[in-house]
């Protein structure tokens, strides 16, 4: 660690050697930064994209030891063939991969894209890689789950009005509800996994630009040159999480700016992303929709 206990970064990671670490949307932004440094301190980092040739062209610009594998996390049956073809174990599993801000659209199953792919795609590769695990599950979450609300009548916006920034603040507050669940049913399970979330406050990444709505995307490229820190830096607190001694539900974020950038720290949340009750209904939908159980 640094002098300044607070002043952790990247290269203060403790060594992984000999380890697995799954990381997913691995290609680019925060999970190439993300991959790139595992891979760095000896992991053995598998990058779970969906477009395996952009996959293998990050991978080769990492020094370590890689492997490229799909996932589609917007369809369940690349997730159930992702899961069933794993084996050996897995130390850390990083759910990195999202989509921000993105026109209506459904994925394979008919699931809301945002809710589908951030949510319920990293529910149903969790639940299936569970047995696999070893350490931790890390999830990103976001500021942006403060302005989110879970509507578990229409989480997937079949009788509403869409509102692509509501949808994804919805997806990064079940992101944060999930990771809090989980921790609860590996402790009541017995489990010595452990299950934290993690943001990385407002880094420089693709997400901002790929919206599809030329507004967004320009307040994004605005955004990201004015006002973001790096990727680099925006990987810290989910690296922090993937290494440090932290209690399961933990939530870090970045320490400076209200969170939206600095070195990596407990972070705050929303009185509905601690409420256990509707974590738990959001659980049991979850399963009703992916047709995938804790412990089944």
């Amino acid at each position: 660690m640094t002098n300044d206990a607070m002043a952790w970064t990247s290269s203060d990671l403790p060594s992984f050697t000999g380890r697995t670490v799954v990381v997913t949307g691995a290609n680019s932004g925060l999970g190439l930064a993300e991959a790139t440094q595992l891979a760095r301190v000896g992991a053995k980092v598998v990058l779970a994209v969906r477009d395996t040739a952009k996959g293998e062209k990050a991978a080769a610009s990492i020094d370590g030891d890689t492997e490229v594998r799909r996932l589609d996390l917007a369809d369940l049956a690349s997730i159930r063939t992702f899961a069933e073809e794993w084996t050996g174990d897995i130390a850390v599993l990083a759910n990195n991969a999202g989509v921000m801000n993105v026109p209506e659209a459904r994925t394979a199953d008919g699931f809301e894209m945002q809710i589908g792919t951030n949510h319920l795609g990293h529910f149903a590769l969790t639940t299936l890689l569970l047995p696999h695990i070893t350490d931790r599950v890390v999830t990103m979450s976001s500021m942006m789950h403060r302005g989110g609300r879970i509507d578990l009548a229409d989480l997937n916006w079949e009788h509403r009005s869409y509102n692509r920034v509501a949808a994804y603040g919805q997806s990064k507050l079940a992101n944060l509800m999930f990771s809090l669940e989980l921790q609860r049913r590996l402790a009541a399970a017995g489990s010595t996994v452990r299950s934290l979330a993690a943001h990385p406050g407002y880094a420089s990444t693709n997400l901002q630009t790929r919206t599809g709505n030329p507004v967004f995307d320009l307040g994004g490229r605005i955004g990201n040159k004015v006002i973001a820190q790096s990727a680099e830096a925006g990987a810290w607190p989910m690296l922090f999480a993937a290494s440090q001694d932290l209690p399961g539900g933990s939530y870090v974020g970045p320490d400076k700016l209200n969170e939206t950038r600095g070195y990596p720290a407990l972070a705050g949340r929303t009185a509905r992303a601690s409420d256990l009750t509707m974590c738990a209904k959001l659980w049991d939908l979850s399963e009703e929709l992916t047709g995938v159980s804790f412990g089944g």
